[in-house]
């Protein structure tokens, strides 16, 4: 049924059983091809390149619509989109996102500000490096390079002290912490000698006595009978020990409390006799070891040639001039033996300082009294042989483990 047709139809007219199902049939086709014309209509919107003839024969004869099979019409292909639209589509997007966490992460970093300001215990009126906040940033992707440099520092900050708690309340701490004062304590006991030895070597004498200054060396003075060597120089002033024996034992023992006679075949004389006088003393000893007189030689490198030293023996001062100094190892004692017509004294000690790897020789001659005076050299005694030079006793190590 066609549209105009529908519209002459009568207004009075009888409705018959026949007429009322006419109409029946009629009522579908025409929804029919209004649906058709709406889905032309839309197919027109997304299409750019609908049929052109199709347009014209609905627009012509639309009461033909009825007849068309909307499933066998053609369709045209969707136009493909440009670059130019790709482009503008992507930027669109990158824009969008940009802004979105640029956005979040201002929001952030204020609040985490805001948060080290409060338990820093900083005014909640002052803002970032003394300055007044002005309300909400009003751009909050705007961060300057301080404010960076800052949260960052803040960050390591906090991670440290976090680091630094576990680390106290941790149980594996105690037994290292145990470990290493063990450790040290054992590194004390073995090199104490060094440590302290090089600080008595190194620190200049205090006031020195008044008794060793000797005003004219050349004056043949009366003492008292007690043995003992004098040398301003280093502020030593310390008893001596004769004829107490050459053996290791005996050195050790007579060290304690001064200087021990160190007498051996072919240099066992006194002073006073044509000779040589060797005296053994400690430059550093170990702190277990008993005595006072463990450092007394700790500063006998700092003698020179041309330095004066004193010895009182028998009530009499005697008055050395150095004439050589000379390190040797242990083993050469031959280099105390020696032939010489004048009275001569040798000092001896370990060098270097808190080690008995080798021994100093400080050698000086008489000069007062007149050396032309001095008696004869004692006879040659006869004895073990000494094999090495005293020096320091056992370290910790070498008490525990021998040697």
């Amino acid at each position: 049924m066609r549209p105009d047709e529908a519209s002459t139809t009568p207004a009075n007219a009888p409705s018959s059983p026949q007429r009322a199902g006419e109409s029946t049939k009629i009522q579908p086709d025409s929804q029919q091809a209004a649906a058709e014309l709406l889905r032309s209509k839309i197919e027109t919107l997304y299409t750019a390149a609908a049929s052109p003839a199709l347009n014209t024969a609905a627009q012509a004869e639309p009461t033909q619509l009825e007849d068309v099979n909307p499933y066998d019409r053609t369709h045209a292909s969707h136009p493909q989109p440009q670059p130019d639209q790709w482009k503008q589509y992507h930027s669109a997007w990158q824009t969008y996102y940009q802004k979105y966490y640029e956005g979040y992460y201002s929001h952030h970093l204020q609040h985490a500000k805001q948060a080290l300001q409060s338990q820093s215990g900083g005014a909640a009126q002052q803002g970032y490096f003394g300055q007044q906040p002005d309300g909400p940033v009003a751009e909050a992707s705007a961060l300057s390079r301080d404010e960076a440099l800052f949260d960052l520092r803040q960050k390591l900050l906090v991670k440290v002290q976090s680091s630094a708690k576990k680390v106290r309340k941790s149980r594996h701490f105690v037994p290292i912490a145990a470990a290493l004062i063990v450790v040290l304590l054992f590194v004390f006991l073995q090199y104490n000698r060094v440590l302290i030895g090089s600080v008595a070597a190194y620190v200049s004498p205090g006031s020195i006595d008044p008794q060793n200054i000797v005003v004219d060396p050349t004056t043949d003075i009366n003492v008292g009978p007690a043995p003992r060597l004098i040398i301003p120089k280093i502020n030593v002033d310390v008893p001596v020990h004769y004829d107490i024996g050459s053996d290791y034992a005996s050195q050790m023992k007579a060290m304690e409390s001064g200087l021990a006679h160190f007498a051996i075949p072919g240099a066992s004389s006194h002073p006073g006799q044509i000779g040589n006088t060797v005296l053994a003393g400690h430059s550093s000893n170990d702190l277990l070891d008993s005595g006072d007189y463990k450092f007394i030689f700790a500063q006998l490198d700092k003698l020179t040639v041309g330095d004066s030293v004193y010895a009182n023996y028998n009530s009499k001062r005697y008055t050395y001039t150095i004439t050589k100094k000379e390190v040797v190892e242990p083993t050469e004692v031959n280099k105390l033996v020696y032939p010489t017509t004048k009275p001569v004294i040798t000092l001896l000690t370990c060098t270097p300082v808190g080690t008995a790897l080798h021994r100093l020789l400080v050698t000086a001659e008489q000069v007062s009294p007149d050396p032309g005076t001095s008696s004869a050299a004692p006879a040659a005694a006869t004895g073990t042989e000494t094999k090495a030079i005293p020096g320091n006793s056992p370290t910790f190590f070498e008490r525990i483990f021998g040697g």
